[in-house]
């Protein structure tokens, strides 16, 4: 006979978790007010509320009745994922750190870009949006990798980034990168899932073809990406013109090489008829000789494209070891020289910027990195 010790009754059930409506789609909004007796076209109403009016309380959304928005407050959670930390880089460049639910945390850059306008202002600002809690891929040259991976973010973890980030700067977002923590095609379905809440119609945040999904290179994701003909924007994470060179830097590609990744990249344009990026990090004597960008031009021919050359960002603050603590960044008359000999070889080149690199937020510094910043 089982006694019960405790000054709760036996038959006590157990509470019901919330059901989360941040990172539903109007369908998906749909069947859970059907589910609870309302009819389906409160879904639209919630689902602008969320997203085009950011609203954070069912006691704002007045335009439902008062009994409905008490019922929700009850069994369904809308609540935001406020950064515990924000740190602001010299150059404007904004690190969030998230903690989530379950006590981990990710971070997120929002990077004002270097051209302005006349006026002063940023002709774009991106946000570098996290899709997991660390990352499995152990790709030598990034920070993310010393934490190892935990989980894959919600898709309504991934779009309240960009909700959080919208609210901290009187300037909209222009365009969104999935380039933080993580490998988001190993997180596909809530990152497309994320991508479509932010384009919707309804909301109009983002126009497609301002988002860009980069990836280290996951075929299975490239080639689903190409089926569905998602009008978003591929990189592909490259760092190296051969493939010893690359299995050393990204263990990926033990599973998928070079000859696999051209093969894949034609058959997504093929299918899409659009062009991709590829990012390419220099390290210092080891893929930034004249061989390599020659190698780098046949790359970039086997389908329309450009070439993002990146400043390799120390990593030091997590105590690498191995192959990543002997990386470092090409000298930058060498760098420069790289980039000229690219365009001589009539390649699309771009370089991207190091902005934020004194709070540990530029390319390949996502860590959970706290930066003790110097007083004004």
């Amino acid at each position: 006979m089982t006694i019960n010790t405790s000054n709760s009754p036996l038959s006590t059930p157990p509470t019901e978790p919330k059901q989360s409506l941040k990172g539903l789609l109007p369908n998906e909004l749909a069947e859970f007010f059907v589910s609870i007796g309302e009819p389906k076209y409160r879904a639209q109403q919630v689902f602008k509320r969320l997203y085009a009016q950011q609203t954070h309380s069912f006691d704002d959304m007045t335009e439902l009745p008062a009994s409905l928005r008490k019922h929700l407050s009850g069994v369904a959670d809308i609540h935001p994922l406020a950064p515990s930390r924000l740190q602001e880089s010299a150059d404007g460049t904004k690190k969030f750190l998230f903690r989530l639910s379950d006590g981990r945390e990710i971070e997120t850059v929002l990077i004002p870009s270097e051209s302005v306008e006349e006026d002063g202002v940023p002709k774009r600002l991106t946000l570098c949006v996290s899709t997991q809690v660390g990352c499995a891929l152990n790709c030598k040259f990034c920070a993310t990798a010393s934490l190892k991976m935990k989980r894959n973010l919600t898709t309504g973890e991934i779009v309240e980034q960009f909700l959080q980030a919208q609210q901290h700067t009187d300037k909209p977002i222009t365009n969104l990168v999935f380039m933080g923590m993580g490998e988001p095609m190993l997180n596909y379905d809530n990152v497309m899932k994320a991508v479509e809440i932010l384009t919707h119609d309804d909301v109009q945040l983002l126009g497609a073809r301002r988002i860009t999904v980069s990836t280290a290179g996951m075929v299975e994701g490239m080639r689903r990406m190409a089926d569905e003909k998602r009008p978003i924007k591929l990189a592909l994470s490259l760092h190296a013109t051969t493939d010893g060179l690359r299995t050393k830097l990204m263990p990926i590609n033990k599973k998928h090489n070079l000859r696999e990744l051209g093969d894949t990249l034609e058959y997504y344009y093929r299918k899409t008829g659009s062009p991709v990026t590829y990012e390419y990090i220099l390290f210092e004597g080891l893929n930034d000789s004249e061989e390599d960008a020659r190698r780098l031009q046949r790359i970039t021919r086997r389908v329309p494209s450009k070439i993002n050359v990146i400043p390799f960002h120390p990593i030091d603050f997590t105590n690498p070891d191995g192959v990543s603590a002997s990386l470092r960044a090409t000298t930058p008359e060498k760098f420069q020289a790289f980039i000229q000999r690219l365009r001589d070889l009539d390649v699309t080149v771009m370089i991207r910027s190091s902005s934020g690199k004194d709070i540990h937020a530029a390319c390949g510094q996502l860590a959970l990195s706290n930066v003790e910043m110097p007083l004004a």
